[in-house]
């Protein structure tokens, strides 16, 4: 890199500009990407055979060595979609024009907690204003951080600044109806937080459930996120014998286990004893009448399962780990397709959640692509965080 500068006179702020260009490029590839891989899952080879010969004919997919001709907007905060779609957004009677909804689900009595029978997730809907009778798929991002104190989102009827606005602006408009979910113990989701545990799945399942059952839902279901956000599409997909609901998830920097992400070959690093309910603890407790349902068991033993993992690098009693490892029942039961994002610069999420993880997927026949490069944990659309960090 550095001869390459010297040698071609490339200044700073003219790497720095490049270096912007291509990210959002990157981004835009990311949005077309995402729209046409769940496409690919929906409709199957048929479709995308017709699609791709509709193409080829009206010359809308250009070579790989012609890419770099298209009218790329590289001066906004993300990545822009190359053409805008036909459909506005459908109106409510909030200002974020969304919808918020409560899905009861059962815990078992176990759980403790909110178990069995008073579970609720929090999740709110954005959807395209399309003809009376036409069903439209959903994208959705399940995570921690809406509503809650420490994040930019005062309540989850409010785009994400992180990834939520940019879907409604860019891929709503194509027809696809976007979601933001609570995981439980989380923003007005009862129960406890559980750190991506049973309790959280089962939340996770039903929310997906109840996308693909709404008359306005064709049955269709995406997720995406990053970092937590991009560990819940893997807990999803462990359900995907069950039902076929969902369809793609698109995990950017995202954890296959939770012990995975702190634990890496046979040595532990010094945030594990403090990662689990030391850093999510606090999530939802809010001062009311339902902060007793953090006291459910996971949420007690969650701190001294990290210590003693940090100090004897194993499972000590239970099964505390093996129940928060999701790749072995994504093998077994994902019917869907992924799309695995990871900046190989990832200082948070190693990449090694990334790699072998896509060979893995694709030795058990699942349709699986990839979009690794040198950013570190961020999407890889973002040019004023990666310069910042780059700085």
């Amino acid at each position: 890199m550095t001869q390459s500068k010297q040698g071609s006179g490339i200044d700073g702020a003219q790497q720095t500009r490049m270096s912007r260009e291509f990210n959002l490029v990157l981004g835009s590839t990311v949005a077309v990407a995402l729209v046409f891989l769940f496409m690919s899952a929906l409709f199957g080879e048929a479709v995308m055979d017709l699609i791709s010969e509709q193409e080829e004919q009206s010359g809308v997919r250009v070579p790989v060595w012609e890419r770099n001709t298209l009218p790329y907007q590289t001066s906004g905060e993300f990545g822009i979609a190359l053409e805008t779609g036909p459909y506005e957004l459908l109106g409510t009677d909030n200002e974020w024009n969304s919808t918020h909804h409560f899905v009861e689900y059962t815990l078992p009595i176990e759980e403790g907690g909110a178990a069995p029978d008073n579970a609720v997730i929090s999740l709110a809907v954005w959807r395209p204003n399309v003809p009376e009778g036409v069903t439209v798929p959903v994208i959705a991002e399940f995570g921690p951080y809406f509503q809650e104190a420490s994040v930019e989102t005062p309540s989850i009827e409010v785009p994400g600044t992180w990834l939520g606005q940019m879907i409604i602006d860019q891929i709503l408009p194509h027809g696809f109806a976007f979601a933001q979910v609570s995981v439980s113990g989380t923003g007005r989701s009862n129960h406890c937080m559980d750190l991506m545990g049973n309790a959280e799945q089962l939340g996770n399942d039903a929310a997906v459930r109840w996308f693909g059952e709404q008359e306005w839902s064709n049955g269709a279901v995406g997720m995406i996120g990053k970092s937590y956000d991009g560990s819940t599409p893997w807990q999803a997909a462990m359900f995907g014998a069950e039902h076929d609901y969902l369809k793609t998830i698109v995990p950017i920097s995202g954890l296959i286990g939770v012990k995975e992400l702190m634990w890496r070959n046979g040595s532990a690093e010094a945030r594990a004893p403090i990662m689990h309910n030391g850093v999510y603890g606090s999530y939802g407790l809010d001062g009311d009448a339902e902060d007793y349902q953090n006291l459910c068991p996971d949420y007690i033993i969650g701190p001294g399962t990290g210590v003693t993992a940090y100090m004897f690098g194993s499972e000590v009693a239970g099964d505390y780990w093996a129940e928060r490892y999701f790749l072995d029942r994504v093998i077994e039961n994902y019917q869907g397709s992924v799309y695995l994002i990871q900046g190989m610069h990832d200082w948070n999420v190693d990449p090694h959640m990334a790699v072998p993880t896509i060979n893995a997927l694709k030795d058990a026949g699942i349709d699986a692509k990839g979009l690794f490069g040198q950013w570190d944990h961020d999407y890889p659309d973002r040019p004023v965080q990666l310069d910042d960090r780059s700085d």
